[in-house]
């Protein structure tokens, strides 16, 4: 693997952070996570229950609005994966250079955040005009295999840029 610079700088191992209290994919990232050897953080409101044996770090945080979303986008970089269907929250993410993926798959990059977040916007402010509006379809199993795929490549992409695992060796 060659020594890349922006990579090196950066003194935290990569890791992915899930907001966790309505997240339809956490034994996906469970999955992933082990198998790239990636430190995962489950932020939520509440303990949430994990299977044994997996290696996550559950962070409770206090109940209140933001609270989780405060946690995560004040911790991640440049190197990170954060889970989330908070438009919101993947736009600041974005904002500080972390890879954001919905749990249908879908990729928050810089180009796309934007138009997202006006969309996102602009329901709100229907919905608070009185317009009724349709929730998003239901979760299906296409959208879990999409997901599998959007955060293995991400991972992978991550580790070919030279960000390192929890369980790899630093670069020196």
């Amino acid at each position: 693997m060659s020594f890349r610079p922006e990579a090196a700088a950066r003194a935290a191992p990569m890791a992915i952070y899930v907001d966790g209290d309505a997240c339809p994919v956490k034994a996906e990232v469970y999955r992933v996570a082990e198998r790239h050897r990636v430190r995962v953080f489950l932020v939520s409101n509440a303990p949430l229950a994990v299977p044994p044996g997996v290696s996550v770090e559950r962070v409770v945080v206090p109940s209140g609005p933001d609270a989780a979303d405060d946690f995560i986008a004040e911790r991640v970089s440049k190197g990170d994966v954060v889970i989330t269907a908070d438009i919101p929250l993947a736009h600041r993410c974005v904002t500080a250079g972390a890879d954001v993926l919905s749990p249908t798959g879908r990729a928050f990059t810089p180009s796309t955040i934007g138009d997202a977040l006006a969309t996102r916007n602009l329901m709100d402010a229907l919905r608070s005009a009185g317009e009724a509006t349709r929730g998003p379809p239901p979760f299906s199993p296409r959208d879990r295999s999409a997901f599998l795929s959007a955060l293995d490549l991400a991972l992978v992409r991550l580790k070919r840029a030279g960000y390192v695992t929890d369980f790899a060796e630093t670069p020196k």
